[in-house]
């Protein structure tokens, strides 16, 4: 499985459009872009691979691996990005602002399931973070 998020960068946050075989799941909201730097910038566009992770605080959620630099990069609901994420990454089901969104636990749960089926048929899941302009 192969998801691609599209991303439109604003100075408050970072807003994108989260496809599988060009299908819109759901949207996405993260922190701005600040040169990869911890807590407080998005990540850098690239390719990843997604696996299943379990917390205390966020449950069962995803965690998006080998991030240059960073750990425990994390998709997870949120519905403000600056008040909520460290670098991490919020399914919304609509935007609300840059960086803002609304529903998020109905996207989460929307992406989840569609991961978590494919990784319990052993399947990878990659992520292809880029620009919305590419």
């Amino acid at each position: 499985m192969v998801l691609i998020l599209k991303r439109t960068y604003f100075p408050d946050g970072t807003n994108s459009k989260l496809e599988y075989e060009g299908k819109l799941i759901c949207n996405a909201i993260e922190l701005p872009w600040k040169k990869n730097e911890t807590k407080v910038s998005c990540i850098p566009e690239g390719k990843y691979f997604i696996r299943k992770r379990y917390s205390n605080k966020f449950k069962w959620h995803l965690e998006v691996m080998n991030v240059e630099n960073r750990k425990f990069i994390l998709i997870h609901p949120a519905n403000n990005a600056l008040a909520e994420l460290n670098g991490c990454i919020a399914p919304v089901t609509q935007f609300s602002g840059p960086g803002l969104g609304l529903m998020s636990r109905k996207a989460f749960y929307k992406l989840k399931d569609m991961a978590y089926k494919a990784l319990d048929r052993e399947e990878e899941v990659r992520l292809i973070v880029k620009s919305d302009f590419q």
